[in-house]
């Protein structure tokens, strides 16, 4: 007794390419949780502000993750150390221990990269 098995391969391209096919349905489950992953490890409110979503495109295709923050950069990227004026007030108000501290300039130290994507992105592997 023999079996015999025929592929179509153009259909089964076509099946997994297709929109809602199997390619994509995977994909968009690895984004999704690359991006529940990126949500918790976002700093403060920045996780309200990630997205995802598959992208069909002539080479294939592309989960995307994207944050909006306007300060993304900055946690991504970390700062030099820099100094903070005032803009609009004459001087700085902040909170420090409890206290209320008003201040004309801000030698601020700097902030260390937080890459909350990348890590989320080995994670969701």
């Amino acid at each position: 007794m023999s079996v015999e098995v025929r592929l179509d391969q153009g259909r089964l391209a076509r099946m997994l390419r297709a929109r809602g096919g199997l390619a994509e349905r995977a994909l968009a489950r690895r984004t999704g949780r690359v991006a529940d992953i990126a949500r918790r490890e976002a700093p403060g409110s920045m996780g309200a502000y990630i997205d995802w979503k598959v992208v069909s495109e002539p080479t294939g295709l592309r989960g995307v993750i994207t944050c909006d923050h306007p300060a993304v950069n900055y946690v991504l990227e970390g700062t030099r150390p820099h100094i903070i004026r005032p803009r609009r007030k004459k001087a700085l108000r902040f909170d420090v221990g409890g206290q209320t501290v008003f201040a004309k300039v801000v030698h601020h130290p700097g902030t260390k990269p937080n890459n909350f994507l990348g890590r989320a992105l080995r994670a969701g592997r």
